[in-house]
């Protein structure tokens, strides 16, 4: 049985993130109708392609802290340079994606590379934050680096295009990434005028984010570039029709059922929580960028 169609989100408005990043938020915990409905994902920005003239600057975004979740960039063009206060580094391309767990706190910066800086070019990224169940929360910071060629690529049926397995589990074949609950991230690309049956785990909060182009679900709901699809927890899978070469993320994961506290860059379980974390990073326990 399919996922039923709950909601399709509006486009939303573009904003700036430093001064490199101009970004839409797609969805976020903190959205009406939203919140605990897309657990165990909080928020997903994502930067249309654009073009960077060369320059001596390095933009981007400078030190900033995290608590309690974890940021995932997937690299579509452009190249960024992170680095934090756990000692963690690394630079990612097209295709590659970083995936950080801040838990008990970090400090990192996020510039595009001194070598995209000097030739110029396009820059297109995409950032989830992924939740953390409370007895993660207070971990230890950690950093995956993964590469394109890490990530598997499955060829869709009847040439329908492909599927980048990052996270989880797409019909036996592994992603690299390691997650702290059950999840699946895809980066899917299908071609104009064909057909996905998507198989989605029962019981499992699922979202299609379309990053380009334009599908139909199940027959009956179109979306296009910009806006966001949940599904029901219920049901085994979900047809998708492109209408145009579309590129979109599939996300599934294990609901978490824990209260969420937020506010800025940190996401806990409790206001007590938040105030803590404001303190001990004024009080510069997360360190800093070295």
């Amino acid at each position: 049985m399919n996922k039923k169609v709950l909601l399709i989100s509006d486009k939303t408005p573009q904003h700036w993130v430093g001064d490199a990043f101009q970004v839409r938020t797609m969805f976020s915990y903190g959205s009406p109708g939203l919140g605990s409905a897309i657990s165990p994902f909080l928020l997903l920005d994502y930067g249309d392609p654009r073009e960077v003239k060369p320059s001596p600057e390095q933009g981007g975004v400078g030190e900033h802290p995290h608590r309690g979740f974890e940021t995932v960039t997937i690299a579509y063009q452009g190249e960024v340079d992170h680095r934090d206060s756990a000692g963690h580094s690394g630079r990612i391309g097209p295709g590659d994606v970083q995936w950080m767990t801040a838990a008990s706190g970090v400090v990192h910066e996020e510039k595009l590379s001194p070598d995209f800086m000097k030739r110029g070019g396009t820059i297109e990224m995409a950032q989830l934050w992924v939740n953390l169940p409370a007895k993660y929360k207070m971990s230890a910071p950690k950093y995956q680096s993964i590469s394109r060629d890490q990530i598997p690529t499955v060829a869709l049926p009847n040439d329908a295009g492909s599927l980048r397995v990052i996270a989880g589990d797409y019909t036996n074949t592994q992603g690299p990434a390691q997650t702290f609950t059950p999840l699946n991230v895809w980066d899917v690309k299908l071609n104009a005028n064909s057909k996905l049956d998507l198989p989605l785990p029962d019981n499992r909060t699922s979202l299609l984010a379309i990053l380009r182009g334009s599908i139909t679900v199940n027959d009956a709901s179109k979306a296009s570039g910009g806006q966001v699809v949940l599904l029901a927890a219920e049901g085994d899978g979900a047809m998708i029709q492109a209408e145009s070469d579309a590129v979109f993320l599939v996300l599934n994961g294990e609901h978490i059922p824990e209260q969420i506290a937020g506010y800025g860059p940190f996401v806990m379980n409790t206001r007590e929580e938040i105030h803590q974390a404001i303190e001990d990073y004024q009080n510069g326990l997360m360190g800093h960028v070295e």
